[in-house]
């Protein structure tokens, strides 16, 4: 067996991994990361969701190094694209136009400026990165992690060991949690137990957010591009769910604004002003190019019509994870099946074969992204648990924000919490702008073990706002610097947040480096 070191182990190579990868390099020390797929970047990469953001980001709410991983796309496109000089000139420029985001784009340009800006830290052995390579098992010593195997998934499938002081679990689903005894709880807590007026009358670990396979597509004028139909076509084409009277393969869904009602939208922009899907993940309007680089735009496919809620892939058996996951892909080539032969059309007929399945998008020959969006992991017991009470409008007053005094970030967005796969339940509560506890990073008995994205010490209704691509970054950077702070330090992580010289000395390292721990107070 392979045996290889480090300062630090960080399990997934997800916005959080990345963050974290390069928190740790930057003060100096050798970080080994892994990646089950074979891109690093997570949500914005391999599951090819672009940025979901708050009001403020363009101006304040978010790390430095996540300012700069947002400059560096814009300048990726201005630099390398043939944009029209408009485009060119814009400070603000969204790619895509998807109204999602400020910021919506390609997955692989997402995946280039990552790796520019690991590169430095690559090419001088700072930091080693492990693609493809899938999580096996971990081995504990008095309350630690001593060392994991993983195993490369190629034709040598051999299996390598990796010790360092210090392990990351920046896993989509928090992989190493069960493998290192790590409290943790998934799914629905009760109401006694949070203290949370939405939470359910009785846990259910089982009722877990859906899941969704995005998909890429293009759409050509003129074109005829309809997929063969999928296997489970006739299942989801009429599949109803429980919270609706219409099918899943509709234009009808959950209204956010009110979630006892029903919302249309269809494809296309149009004069009466229905919400169109195909610009709200849209990652390149072709309206910015100069020259025919693109024969159509290109958007991405992540709407409620694909969430896949039939069953969870969390602490379930390989079979019936397969399973899922091989039905929640066949929901999503439904959906497009569906769009291009049988959905009604703004102004008449049916079906849009104009859209065709842009496989050189993400990576993949079947057009699907290479991994599952994942909206919620095993979650750690942690010191602190950040609740509803926390974050929400209804608890907190006009005036008042959420404050921690053990802040490591900030960050904002709704409480939107999509179908769950037992009670179906969803809910889009407005929240006030949130920092990040020290406490909820930190496990309540393990000692050198950190999380690093959707994992942190929240409940499942709180999961649903720290969960989005800036908080994770700030998560993710958060834990790098405190684990070489503990390290230079020789103290514990634990140890840092409860002497007040040190969370004192550890907050100023996060604000020398572009952590922004407090929102200002004339935010408006």
């Amino acid at each position: 067996m392979k045996q290889e070191q480090a300062d630090v182990i960080v399990v997934g190579g997800g916005l959080g991994g990345c963050a974290a990868a390069l928190a740790v390099a930057k003060m100096g020390l050798r970080v080994i990361m892994t990646e089950e797929t074979d891109w690093i970047g997570g949500q914005l990469t391999s599951q090819a969701v672009p940025p979901d953001e708050h009001q403020w980001i363009e101006k304040f709410g978010c790390t430095k190094t996540y300012r700069e991983f947002r400059n560096r796309i814009r300048a990726y496109y201005k630099n390398n694209y043939p944009l029209t000089d408009q485009a060119k000139k814009d400070p603000f420029l969204n790619p895509g136009n998807g109204w999602v985001s400020r910021l919506s784009h390609e997955p692989k340009v997402a995946l280039r400026v990552l790796q520019d800006m690991l590169a430095p830290y690559i090419n001088s052995n700072q930091v080693m990165i492990h693609l493809n390579s899938k999580l096996m098992e971990a081995e504990m010593s008095n309350d630690k992690v001593a060392s994991i195997n993983i195993q490369q998934q190629s034709l040598s499938q051999e299996i390598i060991k990796l010790t360092a002081p210090y392990f990351v679990d920046a896993t989509e689903c928090g992989e190493l949690l069960p493998l290192t005894n790590t409290e943790y709880v998934t799914g629905a807590e009760a109401k006694q137990e949070t203290g949370e007026p939405h939470a359910l009358d009785q846990p259910n670990p089982s009722d877990i957010q859906a899941i969704t396979y995005v998909l890429a597509v293009e759409y050509v004028e003129n074109g005829d591009f309809v997929i063969p139909k999928p296997a489970q076509y006739d299942f989801w084409k009429t599949f109803i769910p429980t919270y609706s009277d219409k099918p899943l393969l509709s234009w009808y869904a959950v209204n956010s604004a009110d979630i006892t009602s029903l919302k249309e939208f269809t494809l296309l922009p149009n004069s009466k002003k229905i919400a169109d899907l195909f610009t709200y993940r849209r990652a390149i309007d072709t309206r910015h190019l100069a020259k025919n680089l693109y024969e159509g735009d290109i958007s991405l496919i992540n709407w409620p019509q694909n969430d896949y809620f039939l069953g969870s892939i969390i602490d379930v058996s390989e079979k019936e994870r397969q399973r899922h996951l091989g039905n929640a892909k066949q929901l999503s080539l439904s959906l497009l099946y569906w769009l291009q032969t049988e959905a009604p059309r703004y102004g008449g007929g049916r079906g849009y074969p104009e859209l065709r399945l842009a496989t050189t998008a993400l990576g993949t020959e079947d057009g699907l992204a290479k991994y599952p969006y994942i909206r919620e992991s095993r979650r750690i017991k942690a010191v602190y648990t950040i609740t509803e009470r926390d974050v929400s409008k209804d608890f907190i007053t006009e005036n008042e924000r959420c404050t921690f005094e053990d802040s490591v970030g900030v960050g904002s967005y709704h409480l939107d919490m999509h179908h769950t796969t037992v009670t179906n339940r969803t809910f889009y509560i407005p929240s006030k702008p949130y920092e990040i506890p020290l406490g909820a990073l930190l496990p309540v008995r393990l000692k050198n073990l950190l999380p690093a994205c959707k994992n942190i010490g929240t409940t499942q209704i709180t999961n649903s706002c720290y969960r989005l691509h800036p908080t994770e970054w700030n998560i993710g950077e958060s834990v790098g610097y405190l684990i070489a702070y503990a390290i230079d330090n020789d103290i514990s992580p634990h140890q840092v947040r409860v002497e007040k010289n040190h969370l004192s000395a550890y907050q100023q390292l996060l604000i020398n480096n572009g952590v922004e721990i407090h929102w200002p107070a004339d935010l408006e």
